[in-house]
């Protein structure tokens, strides 16, 4: 509610104050009158001011507001460690399966670590016990090393592949493995390349089987163990399909701790990048 107007009188005669001017004695007002015109300039006034002061403080706060807002527009600190951080998971994935198929291809790679060597199949065990009991253990144990040395020589394959699907990983999958366990990017390697692996490690195992003899020897203990126990049947075997399945096994396995070694073992991030994302 807008106060009524107090006018202003600027009186010649004599006479008493009174609001809205001078009252002379005879009753007659005189003087210079404002009247409510004047007040309601005076209240248009005040108002004005006030809106100019709140738009004067709203100028001062838009630079900040706007910097705000443009700070939201551009990448953020923590979406920039997010990208650093995919970065340096596919790093970890190339530098990981790197190392794993150089051990694995060295020799012994598979026949020297218990925990990826290629052991008898259980298909063929029970012949491989009775022929080792009767003067037969040689002819065993070559056959175990032949396996694995057919799977030393396919390893050194997997690489070009492994380093395909690093390339091929999205952002998406780098945010998964980014929520996953200790071997989250082991996972997606394996989900993305094992079938590819299998078909591409197969003929390399078969051919490598032949040139160290592991056909050959299995053929030799299968027809050593059915002539000496003629009555005695045994399950038949894929050597071909066993072999690229345990050599897999055994690639993943090492991959595996790769990975894990890189997350926890600060020796083991070898690159400034690997340094950011896992040192945090």
């Amino acid at each position: 509610m807008v106060p009524a107007a107090t006018g202003l009188y600027a009186g010649t005669g004599e006479g008493i104050i009174c609001r809205g001017g001078v009252r002379r004695r005879d009753g007659n007002e005189t003087g210079l009158h404002m009247g409510k015109g004047a007040g309601a300039m005076k209240l248009k006034m005040a108002v004005f001011g006030s809106i100019l002061m709140i738009l004067l403080a709203a100028e001062a706060r838009a630079g900040f507001l706007g910097d705000i807002l443009i700070d939201l527009a551009k990448p953020s600190a923590k979406s920039s460690d997010t990208q650093t951080t995919a970065s340096g998971l596919k790093e970890a994935l190339t530098i990981g399966a790197g190392n794993a198929v150089g051990l694995l291809s060295k020799t012994d790679g598979y026949f020297g670590n218990r925990m990826v060597k290629i052991l008898l199949p259980k298909q063929i065990q029970k012949v491989a016990d009775v022929l080792g009991k009767i003067g037969y253990q040689q002819q065993v144990d070559e056959f175990v090393l032949s396996m694995n040395r057919a799977a030393e020589a396919a390893a050194p394959k997997a690489e070009a592949i492994f380093v395909d699907a690093v390339r091929q990983m999205t952002f998406e999958d780098a945010m998964k493995i980014l929520r996953g366990n200790e071997t989250a990017a082991t996972e997606y390697l394996k989900s993305k390349t094992y079938n590819i692996l299998a078909d591409s490690f197969r003929p390399v195992i078969s051919s490598s089987m032949d040139q160290v003899g592991v056909t050959s020897r299995y053929n030799q203990l299968i027809g050593t163990y059915t002539k000496t126990f003629p009555l005695l049947g045994f399950e038949s075997l894929d050597l071909d399909n066993y072999v690229t399945a345990r050599a897999l096994d055994g690639l993943f396995y090492m991959i595996g701790e790769e990975e894990k070694n890189i997350r926890t073992n600060p020796a083991a991030r070898v690159t400034d990048l690997l340094k950011t994302v896992f040192g945090k």
